[in-house]
């Protein structure tokens, strides 16, 4: 028989500690669990971590690519569980064997092991950070320290869901126009490398060799831009992806990250967008981080790290090296002028009522509702504005085509 020192809860909320005899780790482990009691820690003797099993190592992917649906799923089912008075490890044993993807299923097995070896739950998830977030992390961990795994879980589903909603939204209000611009730009391409070619033969067949046919001016410039295009396709091609490569590289520095998030919140028409989606994530982030628990500094830096944008970023950046001078959260979030007047008096009154976030959620809920009737208004904008442009490039090649057609017609049937 060994001695296992153990941290565990009660179902109550209530901090128990204790020392465990049994022949293993695992068997006192069990006998936990039979009392109902959630394992925060349990050590062994001159045992202080314990190493992946030899199962879990051996159906170790070579990567992890998982969905965010999948982590949506998991937080849902695992706070519904605990609410159900189901032990901790329990709760993580049944969702690892439930998990379908294998990826997900090794990240789980791994988290069940530390936790199994006397881990805390939230420094078991921060061993995956391309899965759990720091927002995750640090929630699970606010509700480990206060006794409240339970309510934080639920808290957490809840903001993940909406979070998933809203990126839902502005997926399907991008994918059409993108979709639809992809469909214009190849079907133009199309019609200028392989289609328009074929009519300067039959243009030049119409005349004589002393005297050619006159064009009009729209296909002379819609035939010399074609053979252009035709002649250095390649040339074209691999200028376009050098493009593409020089853009992604140059949005992966920090100049010209910030640069292109400045343009992203000035664009015509999707700039107002963008701005409201960071505003109600940046509002649901910290609202959800301060009502679980976690201080207002830590919410802070985690806001700025997970805004997606990096003007958002150093604003919020910003305001919090203020607050830890002493000063308000408001002042530095409205010189910022990236945040409008509303949210930030609404967030000075939320500081000098001591209900900061309640408003922080009510600020979220109304751009939300804004966000979703910007994509509608969007959609229904979008569509005539595409059916337009798709109009003038194909009409305008077609019509370029036809008009020595039409002269040529017009010359005999006058001849006649």
């Amino acid at each position: 028989m060994a001695e296992f020192k153990y941290v565990a809860r009660t179902q109550e909320g209530q901090e128990t500690t204790g020392i465990m005899n049994a022949p293993t780790q695992a068997d006192a482990v069990q006998e936990l669990r039979k009392k109902n009691l959630i394992i925060l820690n349990i050590q062994a003797p001159r045992h202080g971590t314990r190493v992946m099993s030899q199962a879990v190592a051996q159906r170790r992917p070579a990567k992890a690519h998982l969905r965010k649906d999948d982590i949506v799923v998991f937080t849902r089912q695992l706070s519904t569980m605990i609410s159900a008075g189901i032990p901790l490890l329990e709760c993580l044993e049944i969702l690892e064997e439930q998990a379908t993807d294998k990826g997900f299923s090794y990240v789980l097995g791994n988290v069940v092991e530390l936790v199994r070896g006397g881990s805390d739950l939230s420094d078991a998830l921060s061993q995956h950070p391309r899965v759990f977030t720091k927002i995750f992390v640090n929630m699970i961990r606010a509700g480990e320290a206060s006794g409240q795994l339970d309510i934080i879980l639920i808290r957490l589903a809840e903001y993940q869901e909406s979070t998933a909603a809203l990126r839902r939204e502005i997926r399907a209000a991008m994918t059409y126009p993108c979709v639809s611009l992809a469909l214009i730009t190849l079907i133009t391409v199309f019609l200028m490398v392989y289609i328009v070619p074929q009519f300067k033969s039959i243009f030049d067949s119409m005349g004589t060799p002393d005297k050619p046919m006159e064009l009009p001016i729209l296909t002379k410039i819609l035939l010399g831009v074609s053979m252009f295009m035709r002649n250095n396709f390649l040339f074209l091609l691999g200028g376009a992806v050098m493009a593409v490569v020089g853009l992604v590289m140059w949005r992966r520095s920090e100049g010209g990250r910030k640069r292109l998030d400045i343009i992203m919140l000035n664009v015509p028409i999707f700039g107002k967008l963008f701005r409201k989606v960071a505003i109600s994530r940046f509002s649901r982030t910290f609202a959800t981080l301060i009502r679980s628990g976690v201080p207002i500094l830590g919410s802070l830096e985690i806001v700025a790290a997970t805004s997606g944008n990096k003007v958002i970023e150093e604003a919020v950046l910003k305001a919090r090296d203020n607050v830890r001078q002493g000063d308000t959260l408001a002042l530095p979030l409205a010189a910022s002028n990236v945040f409008p007047p509303m949210v930030t008096k609404m967030i000075a009154i939320g500081e000098k009522s001591g209900a900061l976030e309640n408003l922080l959620e009510k600020i979220s809920e109304f751009y939300d509702q804004q966000v979703s009737a910007t994509v509608k208004s969007l959609t229904s904008l979008i569509e005539p504005i595409l059916i337009a442009v798709m109009g003038v490039m194909v009409g305008g090649i077609v019509l370029a085509i036809f008009m020595p057609i039409f002269a040529l017609q017009s010359k005999l049937a006058s001849g006649v």
